[in-house]
């Protein structure tokens, strides 16, 4: 098997893409991801990021690769986790406070920094809508975020998130009151809690 039949064989596992990352993991010369663009076998989606010709560029994983350090939260988080059926029209990335966020925005991503010990609090794992994996907020966590935030979120988009939540099986309130009182949130919190339970 040649070169850029291994990648293009590594491409199909991963959903149609394949990383300059995974390439050199693999033992494979980068020269063969230039050589499979130019024969047309992939194309070049991003820096260090190829994709097969016949499949939907993951935008959401390609800023995950771009950005290791970005998890996606606030609105994006809202509609990753189906608490809200608007479409974000730019993500929103939240970042370590000391990491240089300037080429993020540059790409058009809503950048937001948060303190080191609340960086962590609530970081999953999920599918983007490609099905790559990125890191994403949880639930609990994306309302809290978006509750501290209300100011620059829209208030009709704030309400039909914490109905759905509220409306949803695996609601964890607990979990909620938890990471409200670590974000300074509990008012806010308590007060949507008491509207709607």
């Amino acid at each position: 098997m040649t070169y850029i039949e291994q990648i293009s064989d590594m491409a199909k596992q991963f959903n149609g893409i394949v990383t300059a990352t995974q390439i050199t993991e693999a033992k494979i010369p980068r020269r063969c991801l230039t050589e499979s663009v130019e024969k047309g076998f992939l194309y070049k989606a991003s820096r260090g990021v190829y994709v097969l010709p016949n499949v939907w560029e993951d935008e959401m994983f390609i800023l995950q690769y771009k950005y290791p350090k970005g998890i996606f939260s606030h609105e994006t988080a809202l509609y990753l986790h189906n608490l809200t059926d608007r479409t974000p029209s730019n993500y929103t990335m939240t970042f370590p406070k000391g990491y240089n966020i300037t080429a993020a925005k540059t790409s058009g991503v809503v950048s937001r920094l948060v303190n080191l010990g609340n960086y962590g609090v609530g970081l999953i794992e999920m599918q983007s809508p490609c099905k790559n994996k990125i890191k994403v907020y949880d639930i609990e966590r994306t309302l809290c975020d978006i509750v501290k935030n209300s100011s620059t979120c829209d208030v009709q988009i704030v309400n039909a998130a914490m109905k759905n939540y509220i409306k949803s099986k695996g609601k964890n309130i607990n979990k909620l009151f938890e990471y409200a009182k670590q974000l300074k949130v509990t008012s806010q919190i308590a007060h949507y809690m008491e509207v709607l339970l």
